[in-house]
């Protein structure tokens, strides 16, 4: 029986296409590319869910993968590439977090808010004076009649 597994895993790796889908040189960075992915879709959310010390250290582990991707042999690029896109995209997220919470963009969102409902209040208060108006001028007609 092991000789029959040993001759099927044999006749499988000499094809070099096959026996590269079957290494965890192609294994490894497909199932890692859902990190990446996350990331390139948590750009388009609130910067206020961002973790600044979780962005740091993706950061921080993307580069060192970059490098290790490399360094090894054979040189495996879709690591390299699972771990390049996942680096411009927590770097994206870092600049986000720093702009949202160090650099004043929390509060220039808040300030927006802040007239946005101050403004949209006004005209309610407009549109309910108006109504209310009218109401009492069909109540005066009523009455006057």
């Amino acid at each position: 029986m092991a000789a029959i597994i040993s001759a099927i895993n044999a006749k499988i790796r000499s094809h070099p296409v096959i026996s590269y889908v079957c290494s965890t040189h192609f294994w490894g960075p497909v199932s890692n590319f859902g990190i990446p992915i996350a990331a390139v879709m948590d750009t388009q959310r609130d910067p206020e869910i961002i973790s600044g010390r979780m962005t740091g250290a993706l950061i921080v582990y993307s580069a060192t993968f970059m490098r290790y991707s490399l360094a090894v042999q054979p040189k495996n690029y879709l690591l390299f590439a699972c771990h390049f896109i996942n680096e411009g995209a927590q770097l994206t997220q870092g600049y986000r977090y720093l702009q949202y919470w160090r650099w004043g963009g929390r509060e220039k969102e808040l300030a927006q808010q802040t007239s946005v409902g101050l403004d949209s209040g006004v005209e309610k208060g407009q549109l309910v004076g108006d109504a209310g108006k009218g109401v009492v001028e069909g109540a005066k007609d009523k009455a006057s009649k």
